[in-house]
């Protein structure tokens, strides 16, 4: 007896939706929206075993200062409810490492870079703005301004008006002006909104909110803090409420200025609600710690969730939350 075998074709996958997922980040256009976050992927070399990093609209660095440093003592990192807090220190090789080998494989790599910087003084930030302006493969920059002022006893550029617009005028006048400056803000702030105005008068393209939110946690057996450096900063799907609320009044407020939008982003819905609320990009950071390929994951459902909602364009959805009634 003889038998016939039929070939069975293998399931095509779903086509992805058609939209226009293009947005502009001041003079810059990406060609999608998601970005990894400052801190969770170092360079993206770790995360290019899981993906392809080119597939991202950009890849953001952790945050850079002049010097190596080697952070803060362990244990820096805790699990708490819907979250995680690190006390990391900004640990990190320095720019002159950082240039040899992390931009120069970006750029290798055809990936698009936003540069976080982060320094103790106005001059540290100017003088990594002027190094950075000789370099080759700078898509933008990143100015992390949660770090303390050592000039002023150690207030935190982020909580002052004042003291974030001079940092963003430091680097917005030694960076090329086809090189957009988006300034990190803080939320751990009385008036968010006084901060992004004041950064975006000082010479800031866009804004990027938010960063941790400072907490800490306490080991039940040991009665102690449970991190070596007592506070740390949360983040994860516990802050993403205070993200959309902050991207909401600083939207309202300054309704021409690009945000990138980054707090608790584990899905394309979560992502979704930031655009609504008024980002036009959104970083994946935490979620990567459970999830590598999350941010390929989050830009395939962010697509999926546009065109369920009618939109043809990323761009008619970014603060489409804000508009009255049809």
């Amino acid at each position: 007896m003889t038998f016939s075998v039929r070939t069975v074709p293998a399931p095509t996958a779903p086509a992805e939706p058609a939209c226009d997922v293009t947005t502009r980040l001041g003079p810059v256009t990406l060609p999608n929206p998601v970005l990894t976050a400052s801190g969770c992927a170092a360079a993206g070399r770790e995360l290019d075993q899981f993906f392809d990093v080119t597939q991202l609209g950009a890849v953001v660095t952790k945050s850079i200062q002049l010097a190596a440093r080697s952070g803060r003592p362990t244990p820096r990192m805790a699990e708490t409810p819907s979250g995680m807090l690190n006390s990391i220190g900004l640990q990190g090789p320095g720019i002159d490492d950082f240039l040899a080998k992390d931009l120069s494989w970006l750029r290798e790599r055809g990936a698009r870079t936003v540069v976080s910087i982060a320094g103790s003084s106005v001059e540290d930030y100017a003088t990594l703005a002027r190094r950075l302006r000789r370099a080759d493969g700078v898509t933008a920059i990143e100015v992390n301004i949660s770090c303390p002022n050592v000039a002023d006893r150690g207030l935190v550029f982020a909580c002052d008006p004042v003291a974030a617009g001079d940092v963003v005028a430091a680097v917005r006048h030694e960076t090329d002006a086809a090189v957009p400056v988006f300034a990190k803000l803080s939320p751990d702030v009385t008036d968010i909104v006084a901060v992004a105005r004041a950064c975006v008068e000082a010479g800031a393209d866009g804004l990027s909110m938010i960063n941790t939110l400072l907490g800490m946690a306490l080991d039940l057996d040991t009665m102690r803090p449970v991190l070596a450096g007592v506070t740390g900063g949360l983040s994860g799907p516990a802050i993403r409420p205070v993200a959309v609320r902050c991207i909401w009044q600083v939207h309202a407020a300054l309704p021409d200025v690009p945000i990138i939008g980054m707090g608790g982003v584990r899905s394309g819905l979560d992502a979704l609600e930031m655009v609504l609320a008024g980002a036009s990009a959104v970083s994946v950071g935490t979620a990567v710690f459970n999830d590598p390929g999350a941010p390929p994951r989050v830009l395939h459902e962010l697509v999926v969730a546009l065109a369920e909602r009618g939109f043809d364009r990323l761009s008619d959805a970014v603060g489409f939350a804000h508009r009255g009634p049809a």
